[in-house]
C-alpha cells in the first residue's frame, strides 16, 4: 500500500515497513511504500492476494475483504469497490523493513536498479494478462475502419458488405475451435462471456436443476457469477485442487448430483498455468447428463483448443489474450441451445438477436481483428510460445 510520507511519519511508519490497513470490517496486513508522491490523508491499497494458490502472506492479504461484498453490479456481478474510510498501523512485531519501489519510473528507482540505463530494452512476458496488438491484426482493423463502415444490420450494400465480413470471422474463429459458426457468439470479452454461459444455464435449467459445480481456482469472472447465482438460489459446489492445481477428476464424479445443471471448469489457469484434463471431466459430465462449459481465455492461442475432442458444450474466449484489443470475445453455445441472460431488443432483426447478445449494432472492426488474431494463432505466426 501507498502512503503518504507526513502520515508515515506521524504513525511511525518507514517505507517497507509491515502496517495493518484496517476498516470496520476487519484489517489486512500490507508492505507500505512510503512516498511524497501520494496525497496526504489517503492511500492507495487496491491490490491484494486472497486467491487459494501462492504463498501463505498471499493468500492472506486480500484487500476486498474491507469492502462490502454484498454491494455489487447487478448485470456483471462483480462487486462494485469504492473509496473506504480506514486507518494504517504499524505491525507491531515488525522487525525488518524491505526495500521496495513503486514500480514507477523514477530517480529512486533508477538507485534501486543499480544504475541500470534509461535506454535499456524492456521485454514484456506478462501475456496472461494482456498482449500486445499483432501487426497484421491491426492492418486489418485499420483496413476495415477505412473501407468496411457500414452498420452489419443496414439492408444495403454497406451493410451487407460489413455483416460478410462479421460472419467470415465468425467462421475463422469456428475453425480455430473445430466447431460449426452458428455456435459462435460474439462478446465484449471473456467476463461477458463467462457471465451469458453460467447465468443463461442456470436458469435455462431451473426446473428442478439449481446445483453449479466449479473450482476453487477459476478467474473471478466465473466465481464472483457464481457467488451472485448463489443468491439467487442456486446451489454452488467448488472443487478443490492439489498442489499443482489439478482437480481430481473423481471429486467431479462425487460431486454431481441430480440436481446439477452445469460443470464449469477453466482450461488453463491464469496465475499457475495448470491444463487441466477438460476431456476427462467432460466426459464425466456428459456421463450423467450435465452441460459442461470451460473458460478458455488463457487457453486458445497457447495450446490447441479443439471442442469436438474436449467434449465440451460452452467455451469462453477473450481476444486481448492472443494479439487482439481488449473489450473483445466470444462464446461457443452447446448445440441447439443458447442461454439468455443478456437480452437483445425485442425479436427482431431475429439473425442478431440470436447470434449478437448486446444491444445495438455489431462490429465489425473487433470480429475482423479476432478472427484475424486467432488464425495467426492456429498458422503458427505467433511467437510468444516459441
Amino acid at each position: 500500500m501507498t502512503l503518504n510520507s507526513h502520515d508515515a511519519e506521524v504513525r511511525g511508519v518507514n517505507d517497507g515497513d509491515l502496517v495493518y490497513v484496517r476498516t470496520n470490517r476487519g484489517q489486512v496486513r500490507m508492505r507500505a511504500f512510503v512516498t511524497e508522491d501520494m496525497m496526504a490523508g489517503t492511500i492507495d491499497a487496491n491490490m491484494g492476494g486472497g486467491g487459494p494458490v501462492g504463498p501463505k502472506a498471499w493468500q492472506e492479504c486480500n484487500i476486498n475483504e474491507l469492502t462490502d461484498l454484498q454491494r455489487y453490479d447487478p448485470i456483471s456481478g462483480f462487486p462494485v469497490y469504492k473509496a473506504l474510510l480506514c486507518d494504517v498501523v504499524k505491525v507491531p512485531e515488525c522487525v525488518e523493513a524491505v526495500r521496495m519501489d513503486s514500480g514507477e519510473h523514477s530517480p529512486r528507482a533508477q538507485i534501486l536498479q543499480q544504475g541500470v540505463p534509461d535506454n535499456t530494452a524492456r521485454i514484456y512476458l506478462d501475456h496472461n494478462a494482456t498482449t500486445p496488438i499483432a501487426v497484421e491484426v491491426y492492418d486489418e482493423m485499420a483496413k476495415v475502419m477505412k473501407k468496411h463502415f457500414g452498420n452489419p444490420s443496414s439492408i444495403y450494400k454497406e451493410g451487407k458488405d460489413a455483416h460478410a465480413i462479421i460472419e467470415a470471422s465468425r467462421r475463422k474463429v469456428a475453425q480455430l475451435l473445430n466447431c460449426t459458426a452458428k455456435r459462435i457468439v460474439f462478446t465484449s470479452g471473456g467476463s461477458e462471456s463467462n457471465n451469458l454461459v453460467l447465468k443463461g444455464a442456470a436458469f435455462s435449467n431451473r426446473n428442478g436443476k439449481n446445483h453449479i459445480i466449479t473450482s476453487t481456482i477459476e478467474h473471478p469472472a466465473i466465481l464472483a457469477t457464481c457467488e451472485w447465482l448463489r443468491g439467487c438460489g442456486f446451489e454452488v459446489t467448488l472443487l478443490p485442487v492439489d498442489k499443482n492445481g489439478l482437480i481430481d477428476p473423481d471429486d467431479l464424479l462425487k460431486a454431481i448430483t441430480g440436481k446439477t445443471c452445469l460443470v464449469s471448469i477453466m482450461s488453463a489457469n491464469n496465475e499457475i498455468g495448470t491444463i487441466q484434463p477438460l476431456a476427462k471431466l467432460a466426459a464425466i459430465a456428459k456421463e450423467r447428463g450435465v452441460l459442461f462449459h470451460t473458460d478458455a481465455v488463457q487457453a486458445a492461442g497457447k495450446i490447441q483448443v479443439d471442442v469436438e475432442a474436449l467434449g465440451v458444450d460452452f467455451l469462453s474466449l477473450s481476444a486481448h489474450k492472443d494479439t487482439w484489443a481488449e473489450r473483445n470475445g466470444c462464446a461457443l453455445r452447446a448445440k441447439g441451445l443458447l442461454p439468455r441472460s443478456t437480452h437483445t431488443r425485442r425479436q427482431t432483426r431475429a439473425r442478431y438477436a440470436r447470434r449478437h447478445r448486446k444491444r445495438g449494432g455489431d462490429s465489425r472492426v473487433r470480429q475482423v481483428g479476432r478472427a484475424c488474431s486467432h488464425e495467426s494463432s492456429r498458422d503458427g505466426k505467433d511467437h510468444r510460445n516459441a
